[in-house]
């Protein structure tokens, strides 16, 4: 299982990868699933990865051979030839799309493995808006808008709440990254398919302040210390809450 987080706010893009697979409980492995696909001086291109392995690395690799030219092209396409962020979500998705439907052919009518892969895309072109896109396993893709600045991908119902309550699009940027990590943890919690070490991409709106990539580990002080504190906090809480009056017939 895979959980991925994208955070499109007023400061910045975040974009947040676990990195444990597993074929069964006897079989779990560390894969990383936050990709560079582009990082030049006048774009910057990530995406993160949930679903078939076999899926999404064979869309990455058509993307780094170049897919077929078409009527608009005279040869191979490439994101780092796209024109701005809508037509690489676009590009993506057809790699994705095609990838699946090949592996699917080859594994034949009769196979019982999932097929399924997603992706979140996000990253700028210079002088351009930041953008973050779900891509779906058909190809297609939506954008993230500022009523709801938050996409997942793989595992996402533990980590869900916390960003429904806390996360806004004028939400400061360490403040997101800090609700994005409680995130991780609640779903960690719940599900030991995903795990540490987490990646971390962070794209500030201000051009001129560079895009910061760090990876949390297993031992990462600030991680284990978040998790400590975030857990006394949801129990003083929960202690604070008054108690159901009801609850008083049965005393």
């Amino acid at each position: 299982m895979t959980y991925c987080l994208g955070m499109l706010l007023k400061d910045g893009l975040v974009m947040i990868a676990d990195t444990r697979t597993n074929a069964g409980v006897d079989n779990i492995s560390s894969y990383k699933k936050l990709h560079i696909l582009e990082q030049s001086d006048d774009r910057t291109i990530i995406a993160c990865t949930a679903g078939n392995l076999s899926v999404t690395q064979s869309a990455f690799a058509l993307l780094k051979e170049g897919l077929e030219e078409d009527e608009d092209s005279s040869g191979p396409r490439f994101p780092a030839d796209m024109p701005n962020m809508h037509r690489v979500a676009g590009l993506v998705g057809e790699a994705l799309q095609i990838s699946r439907e090949e592996i699917k052919e080859t594994a034949g009518e009769d196979s019982q493995y999932s097929f399924s892969g997603s992706m979140l895309l996000g990253g700028r072109f210079k002088g351009r808006p930041l953008r973050l896109y779900h891509i779906y396993k058909e190809g297609n893709f939506i954008s993230c808008q500022p009523d709801r600045p938050f996409m997942q991908i793989g595992e996402t119902k533990y980590g869900k709440p916390i960003l429904d309550r806390a996360l806004e699009f004028e939400t400061p940027l360490d403040d997101a990254v800090k609700t994005g990590l409680v995130s991780f943890d609640s779903t960690m919690r719940s599900n030991l398919s995903v795990g540490r070490p987490l990646d971390i991409a962070i794209l500030p709106t201000d051009e001129r302040t560079p895009a910061l990539f760090r990876r949390i580990e297993q031992t990462d002080e600030y991680f284990n210390m978040l998790s400590a504190q975030w857990a006394i906090a949801i129990a003083e809480a929960r202690a604070a809450l008054p108690l159901p009056p009801f609850m008083k017939e049965v005393e």
